[in-house]
């Protein structure tokens, strides 16, 4: 395991991107090749959870589209990611908030971590 470690750290570059967690409301923005042409797209939703460590760690965003509910698993490390932007702070109080898929209209809604409770 020690050695899986140590080719990580050595070998694969490290990008730099903002804390988040779930419960926020975040921007991805990747490239996309299509043919010979390359393109930034950006896919704007929830955070529903965090996986994993270090370099290996991916991360799911949900968003509705219409009337169905997209979701897509980002590794952190992956080349195509451009940048990732917090549009806004949730407050939940789990770590993978699967309860979320199963919620319409307003009680989806997550409360701003700048309103309620504790800070």
């Amino acid at each position: 395991m020690d050695l899986v470690k140590y080719v990580q750290d050595k070998y694969i570059t490290k990008k730099e991107f903002p804390e988040f967690k779930a419960g926020d409301t975040i921007t991805v923005y990747y490239e996309i090749k299509e043919g010979a042409k390359t393109r930034t797209q950006f896919f704007k939703g929830t955070v529903i959870q965090i996986r994993g460590t270090g370099l290996t760690k991916t991360f799911t965003i949900r968003k509705m589209s219409g009337d169905v509910g997209v979701e897509r698993v980002f590794p952190i490390n992956m080349p195509a990611l451009q940048k990732i932007e917090v549009n806004r702070q949730g407050r939940v109080r789990r770590a993978r908030i699967y309860y979320f898929r199963d919620l319409r209209g307003k009680k989806a809604r997550i409360k701003d971590k700048s309103y309620g409770g504790k800070k």
